[in-house]
């Protein structure tokens, strides 16, 4: 199963593909976008590997990868979401890929959801209508049994669209940095949702 195009409310998320490279160049010359992951903004060269790594995680389990989200009008409250991605204003790239890394296990039932919106599209809750899509599409489409989100424990951004989706803490930890991030000292928080947790909170 290809990953499919998605649609909420006010969105239209499309498969990441090469043709979306300068916008995420786009996305991540912000360094406040990327405070908490890197620290500062990156260069095309970094973007491009970025790119690379996100695409050959996107062909490793059906259904699972990248999107692209795109927004009538930046996605703005009462909007509906453009038909196709040339009629729509790009708003940031929402993640559910196989989980990975080296703290978590290769499980191909387990994803990792994640979310990158341009600054001036913040807090228009469109990082949390997103998320809830990718996780009917994880539970009901593609049959993950769990999805993780892991971030800076100081991210408090961050946390709070976890948890508007039903995700709840898990574990917090402190893996080892070479150059730690200003808040690496309070750790990195997981938050988790299995399949069951997530059907059962949708009954009446």
């Amino acid at each position: 199963m290809p990953q499919p195009i998605l649609r909420t409310d006010r969105l239209l998320l499309v498969p990441l593909a090469d043709r979306h490279l300068d916008l995420e160049v786009e996305l991540d010359s912000d360094p406040e976008v990327l405070r908490y992951l890197h620290g500062r903004a990156r260069t095309r060269d970094e973007v491009l590997t970025s790119h690379a790594s996100r695409m050959a995680l996107a062909d490793k389990v059906d259904g699972l990868g990248y999107w692209m989200a795109f927004g009538t009008d930046g996605g703005a409250r009462g909007s509906t979401p453009p038909q196709t991605e040339e009629d729509g204003e790009f708003v940031g790239l929402m993640m559910l890929p196989p989980a990975h890394g080296p703290d978590q296990p290769d499980d191909p039932t387990v994803s990792d959801l994640g979310y990158r919106l341009l600054r001036r599209h913040w807090r228009k809750g469109l990082a949390s209508e997103a998320s809830r899509e990718l996780l009917r599409h994880a539970f009901d489409t593609v049959g993950q049994r769990r999805v993780i989100a892991q971030t800076m424990t100081v991210n408090t951004g961050s946390r709070r669209v976890m948890e508007s989706v039903g995700l709840r803490h898990v574990r917090t930890f402190f893996p080892s940095w070479d150059d730690p991030l200003p808040g690496t000292e309070h750790g990195e928080v997981e938050y988790a949702i299995t399949h069951e947790e997530w059907r059962a909170a949708r009954q009446p």
